[in-house]
């Protein structure tokens, strides 16, 4: 059983983000649990212990206890040490940028460096087997190329001062219109 059910009341508009981001979460293949939890120190105005989050979201212990781990692991939340409490007090990363640079560093990792190796593999089998289907070796290395590219995009974007990144969102399609048409070669 991982639900208890002595939970403490919360505002409406904090409640309904809590369970929006644990479902978001829980769609990008988070736990919920782990995502309501950082919902829940994303806006909390203090520094909370598990047994507050456990209390605050009707949760087991144990369950908050391996979420704060994952968070830790994600780097989204740190330990805070309070004067005069031996107890472990948890906070997270505030700024969303921060946040979202680290979850996108994180599915990097986890996603994109592995397709990466694993397309090269591929692409260096399908170029040493005269059995492979031409098709199916040019669609490997097009995905290969494409993957690639989204990395290297990522990490260029990582080294862009946050102020550009800004303007270069806020401009949108108005910077794709400024590219010459047609074909690139």
């Amino acid at each position: 059983m991982t639900e208890t059910t002595g939970k403490k009341k919360l505002p409406a508009a904090v409640e309904r983000f809590i369970l929006h981001w644990g479902d978001m979460g829980d769609q990008w293949g988070v736990n919920r649990s782990v995502s309501q939890i950082h919902g829940l120190l994303y806006l909390a105005e203090a520094p909370m212990t598990a047994e507050d989050i456990a209390d605050t979201l009707g949760m087991a212990r144990s369950n908050v206890s391996n979420s704060l781990k994952e968070l830790l692991a994600w780097n989204l939340i740190r330990r805070v040490p309070i004067l005069g409490d031996r107890r472990d007090h948890y906070e997270a990363e505030t700024d969303i940028w921060e946040v979202a640079a680290r979850i996108a560093a994180r599915r990097k990792e986890r996603e994109l460096d592995p397709a990466i190796t694993a397309l090269r593999a591929c692409v260096t089998d399908a170029a040493d087997d005269p059995t492979i289907n031409p098709v199916a070796s040019k669609r490997l290395k097009e995905m290969l190329a494409f993957t690639e590219l989204a990395d290297h995009w990522f990490m260029q974007m990582l080294k862009v001062p946050r102020p550009r990144v800004v303007a270069l969102m806020r401009l949108g399609e108005k910077i794709a219109n400024l590219l010459p048409l047609g074909k690139v070669k």
